[in-house]
């Protein structure tokens, strides 16, 4: 076994017992939700079209985009906005089985029953209920693997599940763990579905001792998988639990992992919640559902405290460290001594070949190339300033995942992207980062921030001062790259980057 894949399948048990954790409770509540209201709709005939409406069109919502929803309505990222999400996706496939698996049975079996004396519930409980039971099941059935398969997306709003496997080695390019994730994610689709489906088959063939034996077997599955979390969730440590957040991009997994070991060797228990996106990552902090992560001074000056004006790297630092406090309670521990910001890269050749070293250099042959980016860069204010400052006017922009790009620009899919300053990949496929002599961009210092419950922990702050003004750019260039190009797993570019840092 390799030592890639052994890495991985260590992360198995927690991953798959949270991912089987969200899937049999979304599932439950969903069974819970639906059966009555499906029924109901039996009955009351004028809820038909608008509950039967309602259903579709929340299958028609994009799983992540119902995830992300999620969170601004609740206030909260986790579990709690990934189960909810996951109920109202499950809903359609068992209401509509219900109703017409109800709505189906012989008319004359029902007025049989009705002529007998049995009131309408008796009907429905002796009667519809048993004759509709395999078409019910198989609607459950359905909802059960598009539940296991939504659950990966749960990543991005802070609930661990498989997808954390799918996130991270998409943008690490670590293929073995998108193959773990989506082999693991797969398998339980397929023993969850087989399980339903002989309930299913019991329930046609009237076979009641199968369709017991079958249920327990489902709740023995339920309670090994998600053993593992049981057990984290009640080890009597005595250690003090610290969350820490990451971004969707290499670095940020390299830098958590880095300050995991460094607060575990400090004594603490550690959570990793990686692959959020900014603005859901800061909120969480802010609501002291993580405890630190880093972020980047622009992100905050331009997207959280909404500066237009672009001043020196020191007094943005010194401004934004006083708005977190005061508006906040948050900490900026400090900068950590690299700048990873925004820069527009085109290539080598291309630059050289048209004598391009600025963004005003770029401007004027904007209107023939395309432009590639992260998620995130095209719906920023920076993205706007630019814009405006340079009037780029682009034939098409591109949105892709980050660890895409380079491939994209080496294909001349894209002409021009917007990378990270601290890319390995800008050296190793030959391209050039235009200069920004407007300064139409803001600092982007990596920073280190704590939550307001964190703030005041100053044991948690001694284990961490220990990074603060310690990385260079070229010894997190040298850590991404080892990630990006090296084949190098995010572990051991993180003890290579520690190491750098205190051989200082």
């Amino acid at each position: 076994m390799s030592e890639r894949l052994a890495e991985q399948l260590a992360l198995l048990p927690n991953y798959l017992s949270h991912h089987i954790a969200l899937t049999l409770t979304a599932l439950a509540i969903g069974i819970i939700i639906c059966l009555p209201l499906a029924a109901l709709v039996t009955r009351v005939k004028a809820l038909q079209w608008p509950v039967m409406t309602i259903a579709s069109i929340l299958q028609t919502i994009p799983g992540i985009a119902m995830l992300a929803l999620m969170v601004p309505l609740l206030g909260q990222i986790g579990a709690l906005p990934a189960l909810i999400a996951l109920v109202l996706y499950s809903m359609l496939p068992m209401i509509r089985n219900t109703v017409t698996g109800i709505l189906d049975i012989d008319s004359s079996l029902t007025e049989a029953a009705r002529g007998s004396g049995m009131t309408s519930m008796q009907i429905l409980r002796l009667v519809e209920l048993p004759l509709a039971a395999p078409v019910i099941i198989a609607g459950i059935r359905t909802s059960a693997v598009w539940i296991v398969g939504t659950a990966t997306l749960a990543t991005p709003v802070g609930a661990t599940s498989l997808g954390n496997y799918i996130f991270s080695g998409l943008q690490t390019q670590n293929y073995t763990a998108v193959i773990v994730g989506s082999a693991s994610a797969a398998a339980l689709a397929i023993i969850l579905d087989q399980f339903i489906h002989l309930i299913e088959y019991a329930a046609s063939q009237r076979k009641k001792t199968l369709a017991i034996g079958t249920s327990v077997g489902l709740l023995l599955l339920a309670l090994l998988g998600m053993s593992p979390l049981y057990e984290r969730y009640n080890s009597n440590t005595g250690a003090e639990r610290i969350v820490i957040g990451a971004k969707t991009f290499t670095e940020q997994y390299v830098l958590s992992e880095m300050m995991s070991e460094i607060l575990t060797d400090a004594g603490f228990e550690i959570e990793v919640r990686s692959g959020m996106g900014s603005t859901i990552l800061f909120e969480a902090l802010t609501n002291n559902e993580v405890d630190c992560y880093v972020d980047y001074s622009g992100t905050i000056w331009a997207n959280y405290m909404q500066r237009k004006s672009v001043p020196k790297g020191d007094t943005v630092l010194v401004e934004l460290t006083k708005w977190l406090m005061d508006q906040h309670q948050v900490l900026c521990l400090g900068a950590l001594g690299f700048e990873n910001t925004y820069a527009l890269a085109i290539p080598r050749e291309f630059a050289e070949n048209n004598k391009i070293v600025s963004v005003s250099d770029l401007s004027s042959y904007s209107r023939n190339m395309k432009m590639g980016s992260d998620y995130e860069f095209f719906g920023r204010p920076e993205w706007v300033s630019l814009r405006d400052t340079y009037r780029l006017n682009f034939t098409d922009l591109v949105s892709m995942d980050h660890s895409l790009m380079y491939a994209a620009i080496n294909e001349d899919a894209v002409n021009v992207i917007a990378a990270y300053s601290t890319d390995g990949s800008i050296a190793a496929f030959d391209l050039v980062t235009l200069t920004d002599p407007q300064q139409a961009l803001p600092p982007y210092d990596a920073t280190l921030l704590l939550s307001p419950r964190a703030s005041s922990n100053q044991r948690l702050i001694e284990a961490l001062n220990v990074i603060i003004g310690k990385i260079t750019a070229e010894e997190m260039r040298s850590a991404n790259k080892a990630v990006d190009l090296d084949n190098r797993s995010v572990s051991e570019s993180a003890k290579q980057l520690r190491r750098a840092i205190f051989s200082q």
